[in-house]
C-alpha cells in the first residue's frame, strides 16, 4: 500500500463492495448507482468516494464514472469473498433464509480473520460434499438427519442422529 493508504473501515469496505457489484452488473458505476444500491444519501457517497480516492482505492471525479484501482479491486474482491463464504455458512449450514443470511454476512464479513475464514471455507465445502450429506436444520429441533429420499447420494447415518435417538448429548459434558 502507498503511504496515503491506511486501514480501510468496514463502511469503506461496503462502498468498495458496492462499486464492485455495480460495475459487475452495469459495466460502470456512478455516484447515483452507489446511492441507490446502498440506500444512503448523496453527501455520504461523495464523502466516501473522496476518502477512497485519497487512499488510492478508486478513481473518482464528480459526475464521472467511478472505477476501482488495482488495490481497490483487490480489497473489494476480498470483501466479496468473505461475504459469500459467510452467506454460504449461514444458509447451507445454519439453514437461514437468504435475506437473513445476507444481512448477517454483511455484518460478519468485516470482522472475520483470514484463518477463521479459511476454516469456514473448508467446513462449508466439507458440509456440502460430505458423503453423509443428509444433515439438515430444523428451526424447532436443530440439526437432524434428513430421510434418504430428501438428499442426493448417501444420507447421514440415522443411528448417529440425536433426533433419531442416536448419539444423545451427555448433559454433563455440555
Amino acid at each position: 500500500m502507498h503511504a496515503g493508504q491506511s486501514q480501510v473501515s468496514a463502511s469503506l469496505e461496503d462502498y468498495l463492495e458496492a462499486i464492485f457489484h455495480t460495475v459487475d452488473t452495469k459495466g460502470a458505476a456512478r455516484a447515483k448507482d452507489i446511492v441507490e444500491r446502498m440506500g444512503v444519501n448523496n453527501s455520504s457517497v461523495t464523502q466516501a468516494l473522496r476518502l477512497l480516492s485519497e487512499k488510492e482505492l478508486v478513481n473518482y471525479a464528480p459526475y464521472d464514472v467511478i472505477t476501482l484501482t488495482d488495490t481497490g479491486e483487490r480489497i473489494a474482491l476480498d470483501v466479496v469473498r468473505r461475504h459469500e463464504v459467510m452467506r454460504r455458512f449461514l444458509t447451507q449450514v445454519l439453514g437461514l433464509n437468504g435475506e437473513d443470511a445476507d444481512e448477517g454476512a454483511c455484518r460478519m464479513e468485516h470482522a472475520i480473520s483470514g484463518p477463521v475464514l479459511e476454516r469456514l471455507v473448508q467446513f462449508v465445502d466439507y458440509f456440502e460434499t460430505c458423503p453423509l450429506n443428509g444433515v439438515r436444520w430444523d428451526d424447532e429441533t436443530g440439526f437432524y438427519c434428513a430421510p434418504a429420499d430428501e438428499v442426493e447420494g448417501p444420507a447421514c447415518a440415522p443411528e448417529a442422529c440425536p433426533r433419531n435417538g442416536g448419539l444423545a448429548r451427555n448433559e454433563e459434558e455440555v
